[in-house]
């Protein structure tokens, strides 16, 4: 079962279960898109893979699985692999 981590790795911009905005990569790395397309290139900086938009768990299935309350921040910024 996905995380659905509540905000994006690189801003920190909320991403509530419902965000239609939400990216995530085979690790569950979480991002809003336009830091996903913008600042990483469409490339996770934390594995170097792609991204697929992040399903919406329906509103039965939150109430008895929640969202994660935990925040994700990359602490030494956001860039993505090939421009470190």
């Amino acid at each position: 079962m996905l995380e659905l981590r509540p905000n994006c790795e690189c801003c920190d911009r909320d991403l509530p279960p419902e965000a239609k905005n939400a990216v995530i990569c085979t690790f569950e790395c979480t991002f809003c898109s336009d830091c996903a397309e913008g600042v990483l290139s469409g490339s996770c900086p934390n594995c170097g893979g792609n991204f697929s938009a992040r399903p919406i768990r329906p509103a039965a299935m939150l109430a008895k699985y929640p969202a994660s309350t935990r925040r994700v921040l990359k602490a030494e910024g956001c860039a993505s692999k090939s421009a470190a």
